[in-house]
């Protein structure tokens, strides 16, 4: 049985809000890192969380190293 696509502009707006980047540069990054994942996958079922996962994880990689 194969997980429900995440919201994403649910998804968009709380990693905005984690890492206090932009929606637009989110949003971007998130269209990015998603169509990457899905031409690589094989299984699609978890693609969505990964790519928030990376996403957020680059964010806040990169806010830590500007301060």
């Amino acid at each position: 049985m194969s997980q429900p696509e995440p919201n994403v502009d649910e998804v968009v707006r709380s990693i905005a809000e984690e890492t206090d980047t932009p929606t637009e540069t989110v949003s971007k990054m998130y269209a990015d890192t998603l169509a990457d994942y899905r031409h690589e996958a094989r299984v699609f079922d978890y693609v969505p969380l990964f790519a928030a996962k990376k996403v957020r994880d680059k964010l806040r990689h990169t806010s830590k190293h500007k301060h």
